[in-house]
């Protein structure tokens, strides 16, 4: 049996298993909700959002020429004269096992690699001692929503130096209509309080999903369980609403957490950019 507060100890089919559930319900059509606009092209999902435009499929096998199939995209992409760049999204485990190199052929840059972390949300939903003076809310439907998220942007973009505005933020939650959640944690201060983290939560309508994005912990706060019970918070919200599993695209710093919560990692992600 696998230990539920550590992924890492998953057996290889639990973790097929999870990958399977992933490939079948998180590609494609699923990945590109709460688009402005979006088109399917052969294998292809072409969306467009308020901050950029962006490229999913299920799978490219099968496709006889992927090099023609590249330079269509980027012709596409080229011909809309709003989109500044856009991302096409790969995995560790995609077809074919060169696409890194005919990617960046076509004028495609990689940026970072990504752990893709898949779980049952269960395993994430537990009590997480806080700091004193810090506690976790959601604001998506508060009354100081615009307020908050805004300053939550600003904290996202101060560490990773970039994202979202928070008018962008604001828009894509009145889109997504309560299928997305904002979550923050707050320190109480003496006139107050300030954001210190925050993350979202992303129903996948039409499968057993849902997504926890963001996480960003001013440093000054970290190592002291609030990404954790951020994450557990939002798990909690994710089972009330009837979802089996968590899935996460992780850097580095929150998988060591994410695996001590028992979410699995199943392969890799790495965003291929190509800019104007």
């Amino acid at each position: 049996m696998t230990d539920a507060r550590n992924g890492s100890l998953a057996t290889d089919v639990e973790r097929a298993a999870l990958l399977a559930a992933y490939d079948a319900q998180l590609r494609g059509s699923a990945e590109v909700q709460g688009a402005v606009s979006s088109d399917h092209v052969g294998p292809l999902w072409r969306a467009l959002f308020t901050d950029g435009a962006f490229v999913s499929y299920e799978t490219l096998e099968g496709v006889e020429d992927v090099d023609a199939l590249i330079a269509d995209t980027v012709a596409y992409f080229a011909g809309i004269p709003q989109v500044k760049e856009f991302e096409w999204k790969t995995r560790g485990h995609d077809w074919p096992p060169d696409l890194d190199a005919r990617l960046r052929h076509h004028g495609l840059e990689p940026e970072e690699v990504e752990t893709v972390m898949v779980g049952e949300a269960s395993h994430l939903a537990v009590d997480v001692e806080l700091p004193q003076g810090v506690s976790i809310r959601r604001v998506d439907r508060a009354d100081d929503r615009d307020a908050v998220v805004t300053e939550a942007s600003e904290v996202t973009a101060r560490i990773f130096g970039q994202g979202s505005s928070g008018a962008e933020m604001l828009e894509r939650l009145e889109r997504m209509q309560g299928r997305e959640q904002f979550w923050v944690a707050e320190a109480a201060t003496g006139d107050g309080s300030r954001v210190v983290c925050s993350g979202r939560l992303a129903m996948v309508e039409g499968t057993e999903f849902a997504g926890v994005w963001g996480g960003s912990t001013l440093p000054e706060w970290r190592g002291r369980g609030i990404y954790r019970a951020l994450t557990a918070a939002r798990a909690r919200a994710a089972l009330a609403e009837g979802v089996r599993y968590i899935q996460s695209d992780c850097t580095s710093m929150s998988r060591p957490i994410l695996e001590r919560s028992g979410l699995v990692a199943v392969t890799t992600t790495t965003p291929y950019v190509w800019t104007r």
